[in-house]
């Protein structure tokens, strides 16, 4: 009975797609073509013999939907082997498995499975046969399955072996963390990963370059049309098709050319997507469906780096792919958030450190307008951990580049490809041939983009990296950008970009962007706070562990400090600066308070860390004492007041590196800062004095989710006075309650020496601020959070839920089940 309802259901809903196709209503390829395979998985931690076994009983496992990172679910510890690079979180091996039932025509057609990211070792078995492992944690993948379905039913199974330790120097995660996709194709069919977008723009006219393979696997030749639409949201605005004929068992790429007139460029300030839609006609039935941009980028040392045209410096930021209390797991909500939070911080850039990003992530870039440099792999064949990617390189290198720049190659976002970072062997000869070997793979799949990468040496000899740096077509220099001057003298035609640098080098690596033409931008580390390198970028008072990160152990600290951004959203005030030096059109204008040294301890600063400072005039048993006072304003010069006296006024010209420093005798009470511009007074910064917590402010990302299971909502929780304050110094243990059909993921606060686990309903604020991460039910309705804590009124805060506007395609032809 159920086969024959799944066949009735596949009969009508080919009926109603080719109803939609005649119309020219097109709906999403994937609605037929992929199928979300994220719902439903059981999963057991730890290994287990025989249990990729169709018949193995995993009725006692866990049942969950990924993304999964089970390294999050646990608690830091120093004897946990991932150690200070991992955060000291747990590792190991765990397997899943899913069972899913076909119906009888599923050897009619192809079928593959497609992991997005699974860290690491990931061995794939499917009715108990093995696929083979995919070891690199960060590449995406997929096997065929057409061989080993069978109508009725099906089980996948997943090993997953994160327990080789060290294998990075930053926090990977472990498990299925990111999505996974069940493909299903005609016989004749377009290639996974096998169209690719590029375009020409001369005058007012585009030329949309389009290379799409095919393959027939029919038993005999087939002739088809081939037609490319171009669209903008969703109108047609130009098309091309052409004959093709393949022999049974032929691939071929197909080329074709699409006009335009008048094409939207992508920017980052206009990021303009168009849609292109390729489908067979007459013979064929399969169509795919591509997002991208027109835009033209060009470079020379002369003229630096042109977007359209158009002169652009990168204010660029580096970026590990964790979601901070949500470890690895790619949630798409959570992946937007990072491309939101780095755009309105100024930022136009943004480096994958170390490693290819999620496609959410990608998407969301191309959506919001933030240019990337898509990153392969930390280092080559010299390690820089025990089990790091050095294992694999030989054997695995050509497939990984493969796919991260098949897969990411139509992202109008990626405007650079990186081959490593601080290559440990940067001196042997064989560097420089695997530089080149690197280079020319990655131009193999796109010809279109430069390649560069990290390169990174304090010896004295610098020069011999020459002919290193020779085999990119753009040279990333980390924290040597003070070598560039005499490497201009010595190699005028390079072009280089500063891939790291320290946050508080701010103005003077924007004086070397701004000043040098043939230094097109600098990405700073890092844009947000992160989990493991655990202690980079911290400053600690006189009496704790004292050092940089590389040298002692930083536990009870799990994550990096050394972000513009905290794991809660907010925007330290080096992040305000930043974006005042690259923006001046925006009339920046910005008040932080140095933390008085002494106050809470003598302050030690570490190479990646600023001195602690705070938007805050809070500061009891200071009164009298001097303090600090930053104001960063890009008008002519600011006054400042306290309790509406004059403390005095100041220049913030290009010459005060648009900062002005007052010294001021604390007295509690009203700062105020006022911008003066040439035309008189500017506007107004206040910072008050708070008095003591009474309650809780919560405040949403959003006011409504999709019930779909995986959309996210923010919440910060902050400590407030009777005014409406934040209160920074008083925190307080909060618990958190959630109700309605949806799950409270996690909590957290800025506070990375804070080791109590991330799943838990409970959080100590960090100066006045803790952080909630729901997610959406599957039904629609409502989700109330509470937060209490002891001597605060409580707060409750309430989202909706609705159901997807577009019908889901799980069930279109297959069903998937979790026994027991």
């Amino acid at each position: 009975m159920r086969n024959m309802i799944q066949r009735a259901a596949v009969r009508f809903l080919s009926i109603a797609f080719f109803f939609l196709f005649c119309f020219g209503l097109y709906a999403q390829a994937s609605a037929l073509r992929e199928q979300n395979f994220n719902e439903r998985w059981r999963f057991h931690l730890g290994d287990i013999d025989n249990a990729y076994a169709p018949d193995f009983d995993d009725s006692q496992w866990r049942t969950l939907d990924l993304p999964h990172d089970w390294s999050i679910e646990g608690v830091p510890a120093l004897d946990n082997p991932s150690g200070n690079d991992g955060g000291y979180f747990p590792t190991g091996i765990a397997w899943y498995r899913k069972t899913f039932t076909c119906d009888e025509d599923i050897r009619e057609t192809l079928t593959s499975i497609y992991f997005e990211g699974v860290y690491m070792n990931a061995r794939v078995y499917v009715n108990g046969h093995d696929l083979g492992i995919y070891p690199y944690g960060y590449s995406s993948f997929y096997h065929d399955l057409t061989p080993y379905l069978q109508p009725g039913v099906n089980v996948l199974a997943v090993r997953v072996d994160n327990s080789g330790q060290k294998n990075c120097r930053w926090y990977t995660g472990s498990g299925i963390y990111r999505n996974v996709k069940l493909i299903r194709t005609p016989r004749l069919h377009f290639a996974q990963w096998g169209t690719f977008i590029h375009t020409t723009t001369q005058g007012n006219e585009t030329q949309v370059q389009v290379e799409t393979a095919i393959a027939n696997e029919r038993t005999e030749p087939s002739s088809f049309v081939l037609r490319a639409i171009v669209s903008y949201q969703g109108e047609e605005e130009a098309a091309v098709q052409c004959p093709v004929t393949l022999e049974a068992g032929e691939t071929r790429t197909i080329r074709l050319s699409v006009p335009m007139s008048d094409a939207r460029l992508w920017s980052p300030e206009t990021p303009s997507l168009y849609q292109l839609t390729c489908r067979m006609e007459q013979g064929g039935e399969d169509r795919i469906e591509q997002t991208f941009g027109v835009r033209t980028i060009e470079y020379d040392a002369r003229h630096g780096l042109r977007l359209n045209g158009q002169p652009i410096e990168l204010n660029g930021a580096c970026l590990h792919h964790d979601n901070g209390p949500l470890g690895a797991a790619a949630y798409r909500d959570a992946e937007w958030r990072k491309a939101r939070l780095l755009k309105e911080a100024g930022f136009n850039a943004v480096r994958t450190s170390h490693n290819p990003p999620s496609e959410a992530f990608l998407d969301a870039c191309d959506h919001l307008g933030l240019l990337v440099i898509d990153e392969s792999f930390d280092g080559w064949r010299t390690a820089k951990n025990q089990h790091d990617y050095s294992t694999l390189f030989d054997e695995w290198w050509t497939k990984d580049v493969e796919a991260m720049v098949r897969r990411d190659r139509n992202h109008p976002s990626i405007f650079c490809w990186s081959i490593g970072n601080e290559i440990i062997e940067r001196k042997s000869p064989e560097a420089v041939l695997t530089a080149h070997a690197l280079a020319g793979y990655v131009h193999r799949f796109d010809p279109t983009r430069p390649v560069t990468s990290a390169l990174a040496s304090w010896d004295s000899d610098w020069e011999i990296y020459d002919p290193l740096a020779a085999a990119h077509d753009i040279v990333g220099y980390n924290y040597m950008i003070h070598k560039a001057e005499g490497d201009h003298e010595r190699v005028p035609d390079r072009v280089m970009m500063q891939t790291e640098s320290f946050p508080r080098d701010a103005f003077r690596n924007w004086e070397w962007v701004v000043d040098h033409p043939y230094i097109i931008g600098d990405f700073v580390w890092t844009g947000i706070d992160y989990l493991g390198e655990s202690g980079i970028g911290r400053y600690y008072y006189e009496g704790q562990t004292p050092g940089e990160h590389y040298q002692n152990l930083q536990f009870p600290n799990h994550g990096a400090y050394c972000g513009d951004i905290d794991l809660t959203g907010w925007r330290k005030p080096i992040s305000h600066y930043r974006e005042l030096l690259y923006h001046p059109e925006l009339t920046g204008f910005y008040m932080a308070v140095k933390e008085p040294d002494g106050y809470y301890g003598k302050v030690r600063q570490t190479s990646w860390s600023v001195w602690p400072t705070w938007e805050s005039w809070t500061w009891p048993g200071h009164e009298g004492k001097d303090i600090e006072v930053e104001v960063y304003s890009r008008y002519p010069s600011v006054r400042l007041y306290l309790n509406d006296s004059l403390v005095g006024e100041k220049p913030t010209t290009r010459e005060q590196q648009f900062k002005a420093v007052f010294t001021v005798p604390y007295r509690p009470g009203r700062l105020s800062a006022e911008a003066v511009g040439n035309n008189g007074e500017g506007p107004l910064i206040l910072l008050e004095t708070a008095g003591k917590p009474v309650r809780v402010r919560l405040t949403a990302d959003r006011s409504e989710m999709t019930a779909d299971g995986q959309s996210l909502t923010y919440i910060v929780a902050e400590l407030i006075d009777s005014e409406g304050r934040t209160v920074p110094n008083a925190d307080r243990l909060l618990s958190f309650e959630l109700k309605g059909e949806g799950t409270l993921l996690a909590t957290c606060s800025a506070d990375l020496s804070d080791n109590t686990g991330y799943t838990l309903p409970q959080r100590k604020t960090w100066k006045g601020r803790a952080m909630a991460v729901v997610k959406s039910g599957k039904q629609s309705g409502k989700l109330t959070l509470t937060v209490k804590g002891k001597g605060l009124k409580k707060a409750s805060l309430d989202i909706r839920m609705d159901k997807p506007s577009s019908a889901s395609n799980e069930g279109v032809w297959l069903t998937q089940s979790c026994p027991g």
